[in-house]
């Protein structure tokens, strides 16, 4: 871990050949299938040098080297460099999997578990941190868009009760763009949602639709 006192971003490797792998952002940092990065991912997939992230005054910059495969930030493919947020999901090509922590001060103590942190004891669980989703005991894989995210989280947060149609426009684009929102964009972004979810699980229905109000999330307990 950082230093006492030192607050120092943290990238942790999730899905993929480097899972449970993690490392202290303090300089420039090279991710990419060569020896010579300081992150090495010995996939096919991956270009020689993928991609890199810098620390800044700002934050940590993710940019894309100009990779075949690309590089994708929450799900969104990165085409300009691109300032990481505590929390973001980092994508390397189909093959590694990344979480960025924007400081280790807030980490559990050596020895804990950061990624079984899952909350609830239903049959789904969200680590809200993380942004993983977990049917049963097998996560959702890849991560949901920022957008079919946005939507889970929402009703996960509102178990039992009817979310409506507005409120989950305004968790996804904002309250701002209420007006301008397109039902068909709404309606696909739910209906991938929900496949999603039922590649992992498909014999429970966890998202109901309440016809003229909206949707509902039914958790059952584990079994």
């Amino acid at each position: 871990m950082g230093n006492k006192g030192e607050e120092v971003p943290l990238l942790i490797a999730q899905t993929g050949p480097l899972n449970g792998q993690r490392w202290f952002l303090r300089n420039s940092v090279i991710i990419g299938r060569d020896n010579s990065c300081e992150i090495v991912i010995s996939d096919r997939q991956v270009s020689r040098r993928h991609a890199r992230l810098t620390t800044t005054t700002n934050g940590v910059l993710l940019e894309d080297l100009g990779s075949k495969n690309g590089t994708h930030r929450n799900g969104e493919r990165v085409d300009e460099p691109v300032i990481l947020e505590d929390g973001d999901n980092v994508q390397v090509a189909l093959a590694q999997n990344f979480i960025f922590i924007s400081s280790d001060a807030t980490l559990p103590l050596e020895g804990e578990d950061i990624f079984l942190r899952k909350e609830g004891s239903g049959l789904l669980r969200i680590d809200k941190r993380s942004r993983r989703v977990w049917v049963g005991d097998q996560e959702v894989d890849p991560p949901l868009s920022v957008s079919q995210y946005k939507v889970l989280e929402l009703l996960y947060e509102n178990e039992g009760r009817v979310v409506t149609r507005l409120q989950l426009v305004e968790a996804i684009w904002g309250e701002d763009e209420v007006i301008n929102f397109s039902e068909q964009a709404l309606d696909a972004i739910i209906r991938r949602l929900r496949d999603r979810l039922a590649s992992v699980d498909a014999t429970h229905s966890l998202i109901s639709t309440v016809r003229g109000h909206g949707l509902r999330l039914d958790n059952p307990p584990e079994d």
